[in-house]
């Protein structure tokens, strides 16, 4: 099975298995054994998906300050899990091409496998939600039809992304491509890098 077509199965099952529920506060059921490459990607899909939902509801211009603050910490949180997963996914895939010698004039790619992945499952969301407004049934005609033409782009990204994954795994695979991972050393979440945190702590 191609890379692309794993994820997606496994991107499309979770985005239907939340929208069950439909409810930010669902604890994930993950149908797959712990540690293994499908128990994370189905992980990530199901991150994403309350992520998505939880930046619908802070934009709710009725929302109290409180409740705003509760949800922007949230999403603080859910980006670092996301970034923390795709780091796995990349080191997972690190660790099954190491013996893969690059060939002389291997090149480097703009962006690893797992920042490839993460945007497929992102699509993934958007095209199941564009779907749902493609269909609603108060919407009106030229609404919908809207919606179609923009679900059927989408449709295109999501052929056109898997095929350079695919392309991009099989260059690798036979030495084409070089892969480096760089950690996302991101500053805002730690206490020792954030100024408004170490200031508050010193002070």
């Amino acid at each position: 099975m191609k890379w692309s077509e794993k994820c997606l199965r496994i991107f499309e099952q979770a985005t239907e298995t939340y929208h069950i529920t439909d409810d930010v506060d669902t604890m994930v059921t993950n149908p797959y054994p712990e540690q293994t490459i499908e128990f994370f990607l189905y992980q990530k899909n199901w991150i994403d998906a309350v992520q998505w939902h939880l930046e619908d509801i802070i934009r709710n211009p009725s929302i109290h300050p409180d409740e705003a603050l509760k949800i922007k910490r949230r999403i603080d949180k859910s980006n670092q899990d996301r970034t923390d997963l795709v780091e796995w996914i990349d080191s997972f895939l690190m660790e099954t091409y190491k013996e893969v010698a690059p060939l002389p004039g291997a090149t480097l790619n703009t962006e690893t496998p797992a920042w490839a992945v993460d945007r497929l499952s992102i699509l993934v969301l958007k095209i199941y939600h564009m779907q749902q407004e493609a269909i609603r049934p108060d919407a009106s005609e030229e609404h919908k039809a809207l919606c179609q033409r923009k679900l059927n782009v989408l449709l295109e990204q999501r052929e056109d992304l898997s095929l350079a994954l695919n392309q991009l795994i099989d260059d690798i695979e036979n030495g084409r491509k070089q892969m480096k991972m760089y950690k996302q050393m991101k500053m805002y979440n730690d206490p020792a890098l954030n100024p408004v945190l170490y200031g508050k702590k010193n002070g």
